[in-house]
């Protein structure tokens, strides 16, 4: 987000959680199937977007969510609503650049690009992590937004009790924050460790869990968060504080919308050139690691010439987004960081000329995340890959 949150005394702004979110600053490349060349190198082919569609202006796609399957999922979260009890508070929806509810109003903006075939692929290849892959993912999404939602419409944020379990809404909105992986004081719902990342989204995070367990009237969260006294808490809060506001009116009713799908004049190209990684440095001794991550698995010298052998660079570069978001997931650290990691290993890999056998592929791809992760964490805590 690139606005701070104001004080108790207005409504809080806008937290959109894909443009704005680390996630999006993810470069991704085509995902074509892997495939073997006759000299038994993997090999691909990777899809070029088509110029008349990068040129193409975002406002001049039609866009809309009925008749898409996002119209199906919306049905499906408005009748979770109802069976939650939440009635009273009635969000509309429409198409805008990221998750996200304005500030003052009842109104979840939701990806334009979840909305046309084409854009999705654009988003894969240019912004990075789909927020909402699936039917049952955007419904995480939208659940996740709703609890902005009744936090705006009741302003839950201002009372005494909301404070105390979450904290002040005036405190700072960070793009950038440490999470602390598996801690016993926040649920975990979005990737990233979310909720560690404001108040407003640790409220949300909760609400989410919370409405994502409560059909038919299940507590299955009182049994994940037994051992973790801090979420518990605030699970019990939401649960205590949406059976209170069921015959409630909001305060809030406004739903107004906020630079709506339509109105972004500028060209698919110019709306991702903005999804750059970032600059890091990184250590040339990581040529250690990547060969001895390579060469451990190397066939022996007899069956050698039979093997099927996978191209390092290839492997390295088919996965450098997936390997980047499943370390955001599980680290919080944002994928423009490890993105160029991914990218300087790639170069190396290349320089190096690593190879390895085909059928250890999935091997390959378990270390290769497990050093990644290991080399966020150190990002994370010392502000730098390698540790003094």
């Amino acid at each position: 987000m690139d606005r701070e949150p104001p004080s108790d005394a207005n409504p809080p702004a806008a937290k959109p959680l894909d443009a704005t979110s680390p996630a999006a600053a993810t470069p991704a490349s085509a995902a074509a199937p892997l495939t073997a060349d006759g000299a038994g190198f993997e090999s691909s082919r990777e899809v070029e977007l088509p110029a008349e569609l990068l040129s193409r202006r975002i406002c001049d796609f039609d866009l809309h969510i009925e008749g898409q399957p996002l119209e199906r999922a919306i049905e499906r979260f408005r009748a979770e609503n109802a069976a939650r009890g939440i009635e009273r508070v009635k969000p509309v929806f429409y198409l805008t650049d990221a998750w996200g509810v304005p500030e003052g109003t009842v109104a979840i903006g939701i990806p334009f690009y979840l909305a046309d075939e084409q854009l999705l692929r654009v988003q894969q290849q240019r912004g990075g992590m789909i927020e909402g892959e699936d039917e049952d993912d955007i419904l995480r999404y939208l659940r996740h937004e709703m609890g902005h939602v009744v936090n705006y419409a009741y302003r839950l944020y201002a009372t005494e009790e909301w404070t105390q379990l979450f904290g002040p809404m005036s405190r700072p909105y960070l793009e950038e924050y440490k999470v602390v992986p598996f801690s016993p004081d926040f649920v975990r719902h979005l990737p990233g460790g979310y909720a560690q990342k404001h108040p407003d989204e640790d409220w949300a995070e909760t609400f989410a869990v919370w409405m994502t367990d409560a059909r038919d009237g299940a507590t299955g969260w009182r049994d994940l968060y037994a051992d973790s006294a801090g979420a518990l808490a605030k699970l019990e809060y939401c649960a205590r504080t949406m059976e209170r506001l069921r015959e409630r009116d909001p305060e809030v009713v406004d739903t107004q919308l906020d630079y709506e799908a339509k109105d972004i004049r500028a060209t698919v190209q110019e709306f991702y050139a903005g999804f750059a990684i970032g600059d890091v440095k990184v250590p040339k001794s990581l040529d250690g690691d990547l060969q001895v991550l390579f060469a451990r698995s190397k066939p022996g010298a007899a069956d050698a010439g039979s093997q099927r052998l996978g191209d390092g660079a290839l492997l390295l570069r088919r996965q450098q987004d997936f390997l980047a978001n499943t370390v955001y997931r599980w680290t919080g650290v944002d994928p423009a960081v490890t993105a160029p990691v991914v990218t300087h290993l790639i170069a190396r890999a290349t320089a190096l000329k690593l190879t390895y056998p085909l059928n250890l592929r999935d091997e390959i791809l378990v270390e290769l995340s497990a050093f990644l992760t290991t080399l966020a964490m150190n990002y994370a805590y010392r502000g730098k890959f390698i540790g003094d």
